[in-house]
Order: structure tokens, then C-alpha cells, then sequence
């Protein structure tokens, strides 16, 4: 415990535990969020007289604590006459001070005022005043017209009404909502100078230049309490940069009557692009707009909508009107000596407030410009008086954003450069042109025949993807082999690096000198040089750049112990070529994701030290990306300045069987048949059965080989559901071209996809067939098909005899599943090739149908809005915002795509609904761990990402909760997460589970909330008094307690060490290690596998989010798990479409085996159907994908529509399943066999390989024979191995040749 003095709102020191407020009691208490309140009766109290009572203000922000209430109650609040209290957020949010406040109040007699701290009224709120509530509502007009002389009146007006005074103040005085705001542009060199508030209020616009209007939005309760020198500093910065600032006060942005009078100030300037520092966002529900119009006391806990409600998209109708680029800016609620230590740079507070809520509007996220700071202690309030003080680097970086856009703006497109940047990881030239579900170079393609219609100068523009990526490499890349003897197009002399060195910040040279040595000492990569090499290609004024590499390629040792990397030199004179010598006005990142974003600095609100910044600056990013991943492109948009345009994900479909499953299929068929039919015949069918199994290896994928009459019974069985999941498997049908619609079976396939799931008020499509077909049972949520399951053909409306004959005839419910999904065909080939459905009646589809006809197909149709929005983005037009996630997970709102994307409200996490499927998943998981070991789980580690967080609401952190057993508590209005609740084992009926989270570096910007939530669940849960059958996790914590305590460690750090249970990468850095190590080949043993991912993943997180290097006590909790986990919450990808998988579980798991000799139980949750989640083994997981994915022809001939990025994606997959391998012990020989069989030595799939990748072909080759080299493939022939060397040098033939 400590005490403090008074604190402003929002000023909280970083220190831990109960605060206690030291002031002494008097008549008034005045208790509020909101420092303008503060600061304005600062102002206020010195013109009162002597004799006037006595006043205190506290800020609630410091009055969090039960302790800290209670004692200040006691001491202060009981001695008063008069309380009044400003609630912003309503009761809720400081509810056991609410309710304790109105006891003494009552106890002691006190004129108690509970007022909103906004200017929307609250019935409820203010009726539990204990006067009358027309005077309640005189005082609060007084402070919601706001300014000094208003306060002065108010107080005055209590003492009357209360205290029998008579001061006899006027009423309350109107100020204006909103104005224009004469900013002082007579600034002293210091910032730290204040002003007097002016009284007069300027609606007249001065004469502003239309091409360089640029508008600053503000609370107008910062203008009435005179903290206004951010502003004027930042108008300021715009002027010296030729702009025309035009400062407005608002209000609330949230009134609509304001808005249209703002929008007509803003549009009778012309302004090319507005600066907003209020918080919050248009979208939302009224209860949003009643917390915002104070500015920063509802920082804390206010807006208490979850996140966006769909259907409210008319609130950014406003935004779209304005069609300007809107630049958040933020004024940071902690001080800058708090941002500058903090990794996070800004409080969760601050997060929601003034990150993600405006995202929700499509505002650009720039950076913090000002901190508080303690302006002076307030003898009279005893208290602290706070100013907003502005640092003017952070201001210029505005200013300068502001500035390019609206030079982007102003630049007629025939002049205008632009830059498109193609992401390149692994660095090898097989893989180009990174972006998740995306063809690249054909989107590439798309984007620079729009600009050349547009009127943009671009030339010799190439005809397809396949011939852009044929001139890049021509030309040196990042691939090593490339620097020996092809073309430097372009490039920065050593000169100019020179020159830009040294406006680096003093650290961020040192940072980079100790790690890749200083500039001038020839250590540019590979000797001494003359200049920089810039890899891509100019066509007129449009480059096609590869990203540089981030250097892990240089030193393979780097990948063990860096995960912070610096950025190479390379890197910061590639993006400062842009600038200086090509002179590029906006910069294109096409697909997901690049590696800028994720270089070491701050989560948000960086510094001139982030390397982010040091090397984008202050261009405009634009940002193509995958609308189902809202943590990447968040972590783009935060870091980076993106202005996201979402795009499609590509087409899906099912699976469907092929080859020797088709004919298993067939032969089950007719077993089954012949029971009944021809006994006789078993024994041949049994035959051929045993022998196609044993020839697809699928008694390895079910566990059961059919060796006689019993055994065969039983795999049949299995094998027949097996069958028909993998049938039923979604999986991707080619790649998604950047503004194009899908068509044909494409088109058809997704639109099912998409419809088959449920979303709100709708239900999936098969699921409307099946209640039209009178089905008893839901085909999404069918556990069993085993065979004989009752169909249950129920009565059917008039349909068609052959419908009812084929159900009927079905053995099984997977088989009417496939019945379901041949009517959707039909029914939708119908639909978009407008055929009328009329034959017979199927009311209950016909609803989806129609829904389909008007909503779905439209928005998908739409796609185009993705160029299109591109080119506005261009123009510096408004890019209108959208939801995001998954759309084939009952997300179909995300569509039409081209959109600004946006995420969740960290505070509504984990959503209710999200509760029901981690609750449910935690259920599945301890069932069937059960049933496999005879015994309840006891320790678990699951891997949770921000992404899958914030497209699912919090699944991952509802089941971790949920095996704990804890569950989270709402509040009633807002639904957001406002405490927990621990289940009785008596209730729970089961043994807790001592669960370890590993983070992702992004979980970790963007939820500090959630590290503090399950931190305390972990302690709460660790303190119970149970036995340690019921709770392992108190007893583990007890244990590793007492041997630190016994190593001479004091009691309580030895307790907070053993309750260690977030663990995540060390701040600033992101990834698992895993990636750069497996491609680099350097790595011998689990050994080193298991160093790599604990050097990167050993950084414990305590409740305040700060990272302590604890290797130790991770090493301690993978030595005691049972299980590894992973989840995944959709199908629209796999755990072989990307490295992140392989890197996070499988390099836990490696670690494990490394630490204690053998593998835990490897688990993987499938949660793509929220009602059926689902949890399988490991190599279940990789079984399913190969079979249904990995080497299904209908997939092979998706991607190889693609030319070279299909390739790339076949070589992908190869170097995934030989990761996943590597680090989790999960593939079996025939898999490897059968990859090389569909990808190398199928003669179709080579000859598009070495056409249009050789070097995938090659390094797919050389990456299975490194499997065999290191044991992973065992089992081989000689022949085939020879077979792969030949076909790699052949390959590495024809590079040679290119």
C-alpha cells in the first residue's frame, strides 16, 4: 500500500495496489473523471471569496479500490455537506463506490448530487440524489454549458441551495456547441506556456486556401477550459508546413444536428483533410453517445457498446459526406515519461478509446502529440491541477502525415508516384509476392490497369502476374543467388545513405551499428559497395518493389537469440530510395502481410526510435488484405498508418473425394449392399477393401487395420464417417484476384459456403433444407454419421418422389448431408444464372434464397469496390470502414469487401457468445483427453493469437477460462466483461486445469485488459482452499513457491514467479522463432528447436503488461504439461496455409519433447462451427488436411489456375508439413511420398512447376530430401530419392538459365 496526493483523471502512477487519497475534509467534495472538470474549477475557485465553503476534487480514476473507497469516504466524504458526483458511463462503472457513497450520504445527512458526466440526461442516474431533482438538474446545466464562469455560478448556486448563502448566481450561461476556434499563432519556442480563455467564439472563416485546408476537430471542454496548446502547437506545425489549419470545437461529434453544422463549416472550406483528436465513434448505441462528449475522464470506462452493432452504417454516412482522410490524433491520458519506458505506449484506456472505437469510423491512427502533466498543485482543492503538454516531434509527425496526404490529394494522377510493394518470406524467389489467399502478381496486374485508366503514368506494363514476376527477376531480389549476376535497376549511393543516417535518432543508430555495424565500415551485406541495390522494376511512375529482407537471412544465428532484430541497412535505404530518389507520394503493401509492421518498437503510439517509423515515416500506406484477419491488418493500421482496403478470401468448396478414397466410398457401398443382398460376395469386396486401404495408407490415418471379420466391421464404421467428413471438408478452390467477383462454380461454391453457415436471425442454407425435407437432425451440428443413424425423413411437403427415395435410401446422415448439398448446387446454379425455382415448395429455403439473391450475391458481386476503393484511397478520398472476419463463419456482414476494416472493443472480451464455444470446446477437450488416458487433465498450454481474438470475440480465452474453472460476468447494459466468477468444484464436478497461455506479440499490443483478466483468474484460482485433486494449479503455485523461497528468493516475488502463466515473446518483438531457423537450416536437434521458441517465448506478463524474462519458470511449466493445444475458428485456411501454426504449436511441442524426453498429447480444436466445436489429435488434424487438401487434384487444379503464385503455394504446403514434422513429431512417410507423387512426380503438376516456378519445383525437391536426410521420411525408396535429386538439378538447370 502507499499513499498518494490527489490525482488528476487518467495521471495514474504505475505503481501496484491500494491507493489512499490524503486530503483533509470540507463542506463540498467534488468527484468526477474528468480533468477539464478540474481544471476548470481551478479557474473557478480563485474568484471566490474567503468565506466561501471549502472545496476538495478528487479524480475517481485514483478511487478504483475497495479499500481505497472506503477509507476516503470515511475520512473526507462523511465530514461533507454537500457531494457531488459526475458519473460518466453511468453507475456501472464505479458501482461499489456508487453504492457506498449514497449509504454515508444517507448516513451522515449529506446533500448528495449524482450527475451524467455528459450532456445527455439520465433519469435513473440522477434519482438517486437526495435532493430534489430540479435543483439536480439546475447544477447540471451548469456544468454542461461549462466554462469558468458557469463552475463559479454552479458552486455558488449549491452554497445557496444547501449551505443558506446567498450568493444569488445568474442562471446557467449558454457557449456554443460548436466553433471555430482563433488558434495562437504567437507560440514562444517553449511548450510550456498557457493562455487565457478568449471569450468570443468565431463562426466567420478567415480566407483559407482551398488546396490547403486542413481541419482540427476538438472537445469543446478543452476549449472552455482553456487546455487548448496541443492544439494551438499542432496548428502550428500545419502552418509551417504551408497548410491552412482550421481548429473546431465540438461538443459531441455523436449529435447529429452538430454534425451537419460541421459538415457545413468543413465543406464551405473545402478542407482536404481533417484532424480529429476526439475519442470514440459514430457507430454505436445511444448508450455511446452519452459518454462522449467529455473528453478524457471517459477514458476510463465509458462506451459501454461492445463493439460496432451491424446495421448502423448510416452513423459514417457522415464521413462518407466529408470524403476527406481523417487522421486520429491522440492525446495520450498518461504522462510522456510513462509512454517513453512503456513497450505499450498507450494505456488500455487509451486503447479503446482512441484506437480501436475510431478505427470503427475508418479513421487513420497516427500518434500520441501530447501527455499529461501536472501543471500545479491546488492548494484550495488540494489536489493536482493537469494540462495536456504537447512534445513536438510527435506533433511535426503528424503535421508532415497531413501534409503528404494532402499533397497526394492535390498531385494531378499523371505526375503522382506510387510505389506497390510485394512481401518476400522465406527470401528465396519461389516465394514472391506473399498474400494470404491472394493472387498477387495477377492482382498487381489488376491494380496497375486501373491506375493506367485513371490517367497514371505507367508503362510497358506487363500482360499477366506470370510475366511481372518473370521481369522482377530478371533484376536481383532478395534471394542471395540473385545478387551474383543479374540487373541493379536501381539503387541509393552511400552518399545519400549517409545523408539519412544521420537524421536518425541518436539510439536508433547505436541499435543498429552494434548489429550490423555502422554504415561507412563496408558491412552492407556482402563486402564493400558503391551504393545500395534496390530490388523491383519501374514503369513510369509506378515501382514494383520486393520488400528487403528483415535480415534473419544474413546470420542463421540471429533466429536464436534476436527476436528483436534492428532492421538492416538495406532495409532503411530501400524505403528512403523511395522517397528521395523516386519520389514516391504513396506506398502500396499488396496482400497479407509484410514484415514493416512488425519491426521492433512500440505496440502503438510509437516514438521517432520505433522502427516502424524510422522507416515508412510519414508516407501514406495503403493496404490491401484479407478481410478475415482484423489482428494483422490492425496491427498494419496501428503501427504503420495503413489505411486498410479489404479484399475477398478466395473461393471455397468442398472437398469432395478422388482416387482411391472415391473407390473405398464405392466398395463400402456396395459391402453394405451385399449384407443384404448377396452375401456371398463379402468375402471378394472384403478382399479389395483391405487391399485399397492398406495401398492409401488409411489404417495409419483411422488406427484400425482390417485384418479380419471383426476388425474389418470396425474399421468400416470409422472409415465411413471418415469418409464423409472428408467429403464434406471445405477447403480453398484457387486464390482471390484484387477486385475481381469469382464466377462460375467458383461463385456457386462460395456462395454456399458462405449461406451454409448461420448468422444472426438466419439460418444456414442445408440447415433450411433439411427442416423443408422434414430431417430430424442439423446438418452442422452432426456428431455421429455412423452408419444406420436414422435419417428420419419426417413429413414433406409435396416434394418429389426421387428426393424422398434418396433419402430414404441413405445408410447414414453424412449421406443425406451430401444429398443437402447437392440440392444447394442445383438451387444456386439456378439462382445465378436466374432460372426460376419453381417445381416444387420449399418455403423455409426460399427465405435463404432470397436473402442469397438480394444480399449476398450483390455484396459479392461488389468485389470490385476493392480497386475502385483503391484508387480513392489514391485520390486521398474517405475509405468507408467495415466489420471483419470470417464470412463463411456466419460473418456475411463483412461483406461487399474494399473496405476499411476494423476490430473489436477489447472491453466487450470474451462476448457471451464467445463464452458458449469456449465453454463448450473446454467440455470436448477433457472428454475426450479423458476417455484416451482414464484421467482428468491437469496442465495444458494453449497458444492464443490476437487475430483468432478478435475475429471470434475471445473463443480461446473463454475455454481457457472455462478449464480453470472460471467464467466471466457481464454488465447488464453494456455487456462488456466486468469481473469473473470461480465455479464451486461442486458445481464444476471436475478437477480444475492448470492452464499456461502462450501469447502472440500482437494478443499482447492490443489486449492488455485480457493479461490482466487471466493473471487474476490464475491468482484467485491459486489462492483457493482446495485440495490439489480439485486444484493442481494452487497446488503447483504452492510448490515451485516454497523451492524459491527456499533458494533464498522473499515470499512475495517467489509467489508472483510461481503463479507465472502468460507467457509471449519479449516486448516489442513478435513471433515464435521457429521460421527463420527450419528455412535456414540450421538446426541439428529438439535441442535446438526447443532453445529457439524458449528464446523467443520466455517473457512471463503481469497484470500491468509488463514483460519479465522468466526462462526458468516457462521451462518449469512445459516440464509439467499434459496436453498442447491449438485452435482454429474457421475453415477459410488450414494448419498447413501458414507457418504460424508450425511456429507456435509445434515449437512448444519440440520444446516439451526436448525438456522431457517425449511428446505430450498434441491437440487441435476445430471451433469453425461455433454450436460443434470439435478437438482431435495432432496428427488427426495434419491426416485430414493432407487427405482432403494437400494432395486432392480438385485443389492441385485451383491453384495451378494461378500460374506462379500457385505454385508457390503447392511449395508452401511442402515446406509447412516438413516444419510441422520437424518440431511436433506429426507426419507420417506416406504423406511425404504421396506430396511427391502430386507435386513433383505427377508429370502435369512438374511441367507447370518448372514453367512457372522452377525454383518452387527445385526447393519442394531439395525440402523432401532434407526430410529424409534428417529421419523425418524414413521409409523410402532409393529410386525416388534419386528420382528427387535429378528433378532438383534439372530445375536448378533451367534457374541458371533465367
Amino acid at each position: 500500500m502507499h499513499k498518494i496526493a490527489a490525482l488528476p483523471g487518467g495521471w495514474n502512477p504505475t505503481t501496484e495496489g491500494v491507493i489512499f487519497i490524503e486530503q483533509s475534509p470540507a463542506p463540498i467534495i467534488f468527484l468526477t473523471y474528468a480533468d477539464t472538470d478540474i481544471q476548470t474549477l481551478a479557474a473557478a475557485q480563485t474568484t471566490l471569496d474567503d468565506s466561501f465553503p471549502h472545496l476538495r476534487v478528487a479524480n475517481l480514476l485514483n478511487l478504483q479500490q475497495q479499500l481505497s473507497i472506503d477509507v476516503y469516504l470515511e475520512t473526507v466524504v462523511s465530514q461533507a455537506k454537500i457531494v457531488i458526483l459526475r458519473l460518466l458511463g453511468g453507475s456501472t462503472y464505479w458501482s461499489y463506490g456508487f453504492e457506498r457513497i449514497k449509504e454515508v450520504a444517507q448516513q451522515n445527512k449529506i446533500a448528495l448530487f449524482i450527475l451524467p458526466g455528459d450532456n445527455a440526461p439520465d433519469l435513473d442516474l440522477i434519482s438517486h440524489s437526495t435532493v430534489s431533482l430540479t435543483v439536480v438538474n439546475q447544477l447540471w446545466r451548469y456544468f454542461i454549458e461549462g466554462g469558468t464562469e458557469n463552475y463559479l455560478n454552479a458552486l455558488q448556486y449549491i452554497s445557496d441551495i444547501c449551505l443558506q448563502t446567498n450568493y444569488c448566481p445568474n442562471a446557467p450561461k449558454s457557449v456554443p456547441e460548436l466553433g471555430k476556434y482563433k488558434w495562437q499563432s504567437y507560440l514562444s519556442n517553449s511548450v510550456a506556456f498557457s493562455h487565457q480563455l478568449r471569450p468570443e467564439i468565431d463562426l466567420e472563416l478567415n480566407k483559407i486556401s482551398a488546396q490547403s485546408c486542413c481541419g482540427i476537430l476538438f472537445y469543446r471542454s478543452h476549449y472552455l477550459a482553456g487546455n487548448t496548446t496541443p492544439i494551438d502547437h499542432l496548428c502550428k506545425s500545419l502552418a509551417t508546413r504551408n497548410l491552412d489549419p482550421l481548429p473546431i470545437f465540438i461538443d459531441s461529434l455523436r449529435n447529429v444536428e452538430l454534425q451537419q453544422q460541421l459538415l457545413a463549416l468543413l465543406k464551405e472550406t473545402n478542407i482536404k483533410l481533417l484532424l480529429n483528436t476526439t475519442s470514440f465513434s459514430l457507430v454505436g448505441g445511444n448508450a455511446a453517445s452519452r459518454r462522449e462528449a467529455s473528453p478524457l475522464g471517459q477514458a476510463a470506462y465509458s462506451t459501454p457498446s461492445a463493439s460496432p452493432k451491424i446495421g448502423e452504417s448510416a452513423q459514417l454516412e457522415f464521413w462518407q459526406q466529408l470524403n476527406v482522410p481523417v487522421l486520429q490524433v491522440i492525446l495520450s491520458s498518461s504522462t510522456e515519461s510513462q509512454w517513453s519506458t512503456s513497450p505499450q505506449g498507450l494505456m488500455p484506456r487509451d486503447v479503446a478509446m482512441n484506437v480501436a472505437l475510431p478505427e470503427v469510423d475508418g479513421r487513420i491512427i497516427t500518434r500520441a502529440i501530447s501527455f499529461k502533466s501536472v501543471q500545479t498543485w491546488n492548494d484550495r482543492l488540494e489536489t493536482n491541477v493537469v494540462v495536456y503538454q504537447p512534445k513536438s516531434d510527435r506533433l511535426d509527425f503528424v503535421a508532415e502525415s497531413a501534409a503528404n496526404w494532402i499533397n497526394l490529394a492535390n498531385t494531378p494522377v499523371a505526375v503522382r508516384k506510387v510505389a506497390l510493394i510485394l512481401a518476400n518470406y522465406p527470401n528465396k524467389d519461389g516465394r514472391i509476392a506473399n498474400g494470404v489467399g491472394l493472387d498477387t502478381p495477377a492482382s498487381c496486374i489488376k491494380i496497375l490497369e486501373a491506375l493506367q485508366q485513371e490517367g497514371y503514368t505507367v508503362t510497358d506494363l506487363p500482360t499477366t502476374g506470370d510475366e511481372l514476376i518473370q521481369r522482377l527477376t530478371k533484376g536481383i531480389t532478395n534471394d542471395p543467388e540473385s545478387r551474383i549476376n543479374r540487373a541493379c535497376y536501381q539503387s541509393l549511393s552511400l552518399e545519400e545513405y549517409q545523408q539519412y543516417w544521420e537524421t536518425f535518432p541518436e539510439t536508433v543508430q547505436q541499435g543498429i551499428a552494434q548489429r550490423w555495424g555502422n554504415w561507412g565500415m563496408g558491412k552492407l551485406g556482402n563486402g564493400e559497395k558503391q551504393s545500395i541495390a534496390i530490388p523491383g522494376i519501374q514503369l513510369g511512375n509506378v515501382f514494383i518493389g520486393i520488400q528487403p529482407s528483415r535480415g534473419y537471412d544474413r546470420d542463421p544465428s540471429l533466429n536464436y537469440h534476436a527476436p528483436d532484430l534492428e532492421p538492416t541497412h538495406e532495409y532503411l535505404a530501400y524505403y528512403q530510395w523511395l522517397r528521395s530518389s523516386f519520389g514516391v507520394q504513396a506506398i502500396v503493401h499488396v496482400g497479407k502481410h509484410g514484415n514493416l509492421e512488425w519491426l521492433p518498437g512500440k505496440s502503438l503510439a510509437l516514438s521517432a526510435n520505433c522502427y516502424p517509423e524510422v522507416a515508412l515515416q510519414t508516407i501514406p500506406n495503403i493496404y490491401p488484405f484479407i478481410v478475415n484477419d482484423p489482428g494483422e491488418g490492425s496491427q498494419a493500421k496501428r503501427r504503420s498508418q495503413a489505411v486498410i482496403i479489404d479484399h475477398l478470401t478466395p473461393p471455397l468448396t468442398r472437398a469432395e473425394l478422388y482416387g482411391g478414397l472415391e473407390k473405398l466410398e464405392a466398395l463400402i457401398d456396395e459391402y453394405y449392399e451385399a449384407q443384404s443382398l448377396d452375401p456371398t460376395r463379402l468375402k471378394i469386396i472384403s478382399e479389395r477393401i483391405t487391399q485399397l486401404v492398406q495401398q492409401e495408407k488409411l489404417d495409419e490415418d483411422l488406427g484400425i487395420k482390417p485384418t479380419d471379420t471383426q476388425t474389418l466391421a470396425q474399421f468400416l464404421t470409422v472409415a465411413d464417417g471418415y469418409l464423409c467428413e472428408l467429403k464434406e471438408a471445405q477447403i480453398r478452390d484457387g486464390l482471390h484476384i484484387f477486385g475481381e467477383c469469382p464466377d462460375g462454380e467458383q461463385l456457386r461454391d462460395l456462395i454456399i459456403a458462405i449461406a451454409r453457415s448461420p448468422s444472426y436471425g438466419r439460418l444456414g442454407l442445408t440447415q433450411a433444407l433439411a427442416q423443408d425435407f422434414g430431417l430430424d437432425f442439423d446438418p452442422l451440428t452432426v456428431a455421429s454419421v455412423e452408419v444406420g443413424a436414422n435419417v428420419g425423413v419426417g413429413a414433406v411437403r409435396e416434394q418429389p418422389l426421387h428426393y424422398l427415395k434418396r433419402f430414404q435410401q441413405c445408410r447414414n446422415q453424412g449421406d443425406a448431408i451430401a444429398i443437402l448439398e447437392s440440392i444447394a448446387i442445383e438451387l444456386v446454379d439456378n439462382l445465378i444464372n436466374n432460372q426460376p425455382i419453381t417445381y416444387y415448395p420449399l418455403p423455409i429455403t426460399s427465405i435463404q434464397l432470397q436473402w442469397i439473391q438480394q444480399t449476398l450475391l450483390p455484396n459479392l458481386i461488389n468485389s470490385d469496390r476493392e480497386i475502385i476503393n483503391l484508387l480513392r484511397a489514391l485520390d486521398g478520398k474517405y475509405i468507408p470502414s467495415g466489420a471483419s472476419g470470417a464470412p463463411t463463419r456466419g460473418r456475411p456482414e463483412v461483406l461487399p469487401t474494399g473496405r476499411n476494416f476494423y476490430s473489436v472493443d477489447i472491453r466487450g472480451i470474451p462476448t457471451e457468445t464467445a463464452w458458449e464455444v469456449g465453454s463448450k470446446a473446454a467440455e470436448v477437450l477433457i472428454e475426450r483427453y479423458t476417455q484416451e488416458n482414464g484421467e482428468y487433465p491437469q496442465s495444458l498450454a494453449i497458444s492464443i493469437w490476437g487475430t483468432s481474438t478478435m475475429r471470434t470475440g475471445g473463443d480461446d480465452i473463454a475455454q481457457v477460462m472455462a478449464l480453470m474453472g472460471v467464467r466471466p460476468v457481464w454488465d447488464g447494459i453494456s455487456r462488456r466483461v466486468v469481473d469473473f466468477e470461480i465455479l464451486p468444484s461442486s458445481i464444476l464436478q471436475r478437477p480444475r486445469v492448470d492452464v499456461t497461455v502462450r501469447i502472440s506479440g500482437f494478443f499482447r499490443d492490443s489486449f492488455p485488459n485480457m493479461i490482466d483478466l487471466l493473471n487474476k483468474v490464475t491468482q484467485a484460482v491459486a489462492d483457493l482452499p482446495e485440495t490439489e485433486d480439485v486444484n493442481p494449479l494452487g497446488n503447483h503455485v504452492r510448490l515451485e513457491q516454497q523451492q524459491l523461497q527456499a533458494q533464498g528468493i522473499d515470499e512475495a516475488t517467489a509467489k508472483e514467479k510461481a503463479s507465472y502463466r502468460i507467457f509471449g515473446s519479449k516486448p516489442g518483438a513478435y513471433g515464435a522463432g521457429m521460421q527463420g531457423l527450419i528455412e535456414a537450416q540450421n538446426w541439428q536437434s529438439d535441442e535446438d528447436l526447443a532453445r529457439a521458441y524458449l528464446n523467443w517465448s520466455s517473457y512471463a506478463y503481469d497484470s500491468s503488461g509488463k514483460g519479465h524474462a522468466a526462462p526458468e519458470s516457462f521451462k518449469h511449466r512445459l516440464q509439467q504439461l499434459q496436453i498442447v493445444l491449438h485452435n482454429q475458428d474457421n475453415r477459410e485456411h488450414d494448419l498447413l496455409d501458414s507457418d504460424d501454426y508450425y511456429q507456435f504449436q509445434g515449437g512448444m511441442t519440440a520444446a516439451v519433447r526436448s525438456l522431457t524426453g517425449k511428446n505430450p498429447e498434441v491437440y487441435f480444436g476445430d471451433n469453425s462451427q461455433p454450436s460443434n466445436p470439435r478437438v482431435r489429435k495432432l496428427t488427426e488434424e495434419i491426416a485430414r488436411v493432407y487427405r482432403s487438401r494437400v494432395i486432392n487434384p480438385k485443389w492441385i487444379k485451383g491453384v495451378m489456375r494461378h500460374g506462379y503464385k500457385g505454385a508457390f503455394e503447392i511449395a508452401a504446403t511442402v515446406d509447412y508439413l516438413f516444419a510441422y514434422d520437424a518440431t511436433a513429431n506429426c507426419v507420417a512417410d506416406h504423406m511425404y511420398e504421396g506430396v511427391a507423387q502430386a507435386y513433383i512426380f505427377d508429370r502435369q503438376v512438374q511441367e507447370f512447376m518448372q514453367t512457372k516456378n522452377p525454383w518452387a519445383l527445385r526447393d519442394m525437391s531439395e525440402r523432401l530430401l532434407e526430410a529424409h536426410q534428417r529421419g523425418l521420411w524414413q521409409h523410402v525408396e532409393q529410386n525416388m530419392i534419386d528420382d528427387l535429386k535429378a528433378i532438383a538439378n534439372q530445375s536448378e538447370a533451367v534457374i541458371e538459365e533465367i
